[in-house]
């Protein structure tokens, strides 16, 4: 076993690690004889991984392989949900383990605006890189802690098992569970990690990308935004800089992979050049043609003479002519109209050029015409490029498919005159065939933009700070309301039960058994445990 690999799995692991713990144990002579060797083995495998370098590796490794089934067959694509603590993410992978069986294609994803929303100790902030750089690692970590104790929780619960079987003697029964904890397969997977625009120059960057990487994060995403004024993907007021200021920051994360030993890391490019009219500053040129000649084309630009300047006025020469660039009073440069498409698909070109292994494309809308467009365009020049992109909840979906399905049906010659295209979004629309053709639209858009737009990872940023607003306005309107305790009994405790959620038994999944089982293997006999037959938790044995 080295230090960069998880502990092993497949045929024979537990007793490989049980006999190399008693191997151990014996050389130490009778100081150590009240350490059992079975009793290590189980605490090493219940810990899979020693650090979070050891995540990293690991995860990184497992996005690659993703990546080229994906090129192989785009119905490989894969998925995640964004969490704001360690604990959603838990229970996110619980929930993906039991309903599927296995954890492959899905990742998690950590939000930038979920760390500034709800982890900031300024309290609440917009989605402007404000927070506290420190706050992105520790969620990462805080991420693979409780997802490290989901491995430990679920393997405990085989060991009892294991236990069990061999009190009753039922030889079968301990072979089954022994291959159980041999093939177990880890919560731990893939983090798609928000570094926001770097927090700072290329060296800030570096910093918190090394500590982003020490915590376990295979993946970075950063975005072509002005550090200092940066704004969520989906507001106005976003600034981007030219492309080798941003090209330093992408270097700069590979070189902290690499530094830190995980050469499989991903980095990912996002643009939002496509809602972005304004830019930091004019590109250093050197000839006509190059990368910061080609970014300063899109510039606003007035043909003036040099009796036209003002004092403080910057002109460029283009094609033997003086222009000035469109500056605001904020000292901040306008960018062309109608050129954000084509300053989307050279940003991403020159990132997979420079270095990134997957582009980010934020848009307006969720439409497969628009980005399948985009990515034709940067195909011809990148034939494997592919995207990350956002289901974000900022986009009606809603309203913007129906209106999808009325424009293609207006388009087709279709009778429309039974909706009002500015007020699809009315419930009186619900069951109607066009919300029933924008439903059907909406559950296939993964599979279908995966096919169509070249999108190998499709997530959601927000959905867990939307779940849980939702989920607690409901308890609170009924338990404070005329429900009373049946609000929660109801809708919460009762749902629990039926669905076999796992945390109803919340000292279980708070670690009290896996605490009773080391207090066993530290005092024996003499141990005080929790989990006897006047805990509670026993109502519901039932339960998994």
């Amino acid at each position: 076993m080295t230090a960069h690999q998880p502990n092993p799995t497949g045929a024979g692991a537990y007793t490989k690690a049980i006999a190399e713990a008693r191997a151990f144990i014996d050389k130490q002579g009778a100081a150590w004889s009240g350490i059992g060797a079975e009793s290590v083995a189980r605490m090493r495998l219940q810990n899979k991984f020693r650090t979070g370098l050891d995540i990293a590796r690991y995860t990184a490794a497992i996005m690659r392989a993703d990546m080229a089934a994906y090129d192989a067959d785009p119905k490989n694509y894969t998925q995640s949900l964004g969490c704001w603590h360690g604990f959603i993410g838990q229970q996110k992978m619980i929930s993906i383990k039991k309903h599927f069986g296995t954890t492959k294609g899905k990742y998690l994803y950590l939000s930038g605006w979920m760390v500034a929303a709800l982890r900031s100790e300024f309290g609440p902030l917009p989605d402007q890189s404000m927070h506290e750089k420190t706050s992105v690692p520790a969620l990462i970590g805080e991420l693979y802690t409780f997802l490290r104790q989901a491995d430990a929780r679920e393997l405990g619960g085989l060991y009892r098992d294991l236990d069990a079987a061999r009190e009753k003697g039922d030889a079968a029964k301990e072979v089954e569970i022994v291959a159980a904890i041999d093939n177990h397969q880890t919560h731990v997977v893939p983090i798609i990690a928000d570094i926001d625009a770097g927090f700072g120059n290329a060296e800030a960057t570096y910093l918190l990308a090394k500590k982003m990487i020490e915590a376990g994060a295979c993946a970075l995403q950063i975005e072509n935004q002005v550090s200092d004024e940066k704004q969520c993907g989906h507001q106005d007021g976003k600034v981007t800089v030219p492309h080798e200021v941003f090209l330093a920051k992408v270097r700069a994360c590979r070189y902290a992979f690499m530094e830190l030993g995980v050469e499989d890391g991903i980095i990912v490019t996002r643009t939002d050049s496509l809602g972005a009219g304004l830019t930091q500053q004019i590109a250093y040129s050197n000839a006509p043609g190059d990368l910061g000649d080609q970014y300063n084309a899109y510039l606003d630009c007035e043909e003036v003479t040099a009796d036209d300047l003002n004092s403080s006025d910057v002109v460029i020469k283009r094609d033997g002519k003086l222009l000035r660039p469109k500056r605001l009073a904020s000292n901040l440069y306008q960018f062309k109209s109608g050129t954000g498409e084509d300053r989307c698909v050279l940003d991403c070109i020159t990132s997979l050029q420079n270095g990134a292994d997957l582009l980010w494309i934020e848009t307006e809308k969720p439409h497969i015409g628009q980005i399948g467009g985009m990515v034709s365009r940067i195909r011809e020049v990148i034939p494997n490029a592919k995207l990350v992109y956002n289901n974000s909840p900022s986009f009606n979906w809603t309203l913007n498919f129906r209106q999808q399905v009325y424009d293609a049906w207006a388009q087709e010659g279709r009778d429309v005159s039974a909706y009002d295209r500015a007020t699809l979004m009315s419930q009186a629309y619900d069951s109607s065939e066009l919300a029933v053709e924008a439903d059907t639209r909406i559950r296939t858009f993964q599979a279908d933009s995966a096919r169509e737009a070249g999108i190998f990872h499709h997530l959601i940023t927000l959905p867990t700070y939307h779940t849980a607003a939702l989920s607690t306005d409901n308890l609170a309107k009924r338990y404070f309301g005329d429900d009373g305790m049946l609000g929660y009994v109801l809708n919460v405790q009762r749902e629990e039960i039926r669905q076999s959620i796992a945390c109803v038994k919340h000292q279980n999944m708070a670690g009290s058994d896996i605490g009773d089982d080391h207090k066993e293997y530290f005092a024996g006999a003499a141990a005080l445990k929790a989990g006897g037959k006047d805990n509670t938790m026993n109502q519901f044995s039932d339960v998994a």
